[in-house]
């Protein structure tokens, strides 16, 4: 991508904003916006720079991993899912995968059902 057809003074901005943000939108391209013929800021579009936060936080949480497997941080995938099913049954959370069936002729146990954020919102 070419940024240089994208550069506009300060001046073009203040006399055509609306259609600034128009063009914005419809091209999902940054505006590189010049003052005193030095770039000084980068517009972009909400939906473009919502989309690279959140590129970025994946892009973070994946480096965080990547740290932790360097630095030997890391655990069995069956130790994480058992840790993880201790956690969830300690919550009370109704959506945490059930038991697995006890020896033969045992009975399963059932997670509490405990209503969502939104559930409790509702209430009186």
């Amino acid at each position: 991508m070419r940024y240089s057809t994208q550069v506009k003074p300060i001046s073009y901005l203040k006399a055509n904003a609306a259609e600034v943000l128009d063009t914005l939108a419809e091209n999902r391209q940054p505006l590189i916006i010049t003052q005193n013929g030095e770039a000084r800021a980068v517009m972009q579009d909400l939906a473009t720079y919502e989309n690279t936060q959140e590129t970025l936080a994946l892009l973070k949480v994946l480096a965080l991993g990547m740290q932790q497997v360097e630095s030997g941080q890391t655990l069995a995938a069956d130790d994480a899912f058992a840790q993880l099913k201790r956690r969830l049954n300690a919550a009370g959370n109704a959506d945490a995968p059930p038991d697995p069936p006890a020896a033969a002729g045992g009975k399963r146990r059932r997670a509490a059902s405990v209503p969502t954020a939104k559930a409790r919102s509702r209430r009186p």
